[in-house]
């Protein structure tokens, strides 16, 4: 019995021990993305466009949500309604859709990265810091789905660096 509890313990110990090693991680980044994003940078936003980025961007947000919920509803194949038009499009029922790794990968990352996106929406309003940090996440979740998918590795990291330059230019105003 005292085995079992020890052993439990152990366990609880390795998981928060995991959980501080990744905030721990996270941390470390982005540190060193605002270094070279804010400090180092070779020209910053003017103060007119963060507040015009941090006064859209809950909009902007909520928008691109709508059309990413639409590419995954299609994707799982829930646009049957679509057949006839595809059909006259001349694409076939189904459009060619095959359920690669990548497209798996792909699908997983638009869910998680929404997600996390619409969670940080009302704290945008606010401008708050936990919000900010969730579209840090969002933007994390996005390079390592890019990373993982292989097909749009480049892309992905080019997407990172400019979503992070935009990130952490208007971080300031998120202060609450």
């Amino acid at each position: 019995m005292s085995e079992t509890k020890h052993e439990e313990k152990k366990d609880s110990q390795h998981k928060a021990q995991g959980s501080s090693d990744i905030k721990s991680l996270l941390s470390q980044l982005e540190a060193l993305l605002d270094e070279y994003m804010v400090k180092k940078a070779p020209f910053t936003l003017p103060k007119d466009a963060k507040e015009f980025i941090a006064k859209v961007s809950p909009y902007l947000i909520i928008i691109f949500a709508i059309m990413a919920l639409s590419f995954i509803f299609f994707t799982l194949g829930l646009s049957a309604f679509v057949a006839p038009f595809a059909m006259m499009g001349g694409y076939g029922y189904g459009l060619g859709l095959s359920w690669s790794f990548g497209t798996i990968i792909a699908l997983v990352v638009s869910i998680i990265s929404v997600v996390i996106e619409l969670m940080a929406v009302p704290g945008l309003f606010k401008r708050t810091k936990s919000s900010w940090r969730l579209l840090f996440y969002a933007s994390i979740v996005s390079l390592i789905g890019g990373i993982l998918s292989i097909n749009g590795l480049v892309g992905a990291i080019i997407g990172a660096i400019i979503g992070w330059y935009i990130l952490f230019q208007v971080k300031e105003l998120y202060k609450k």
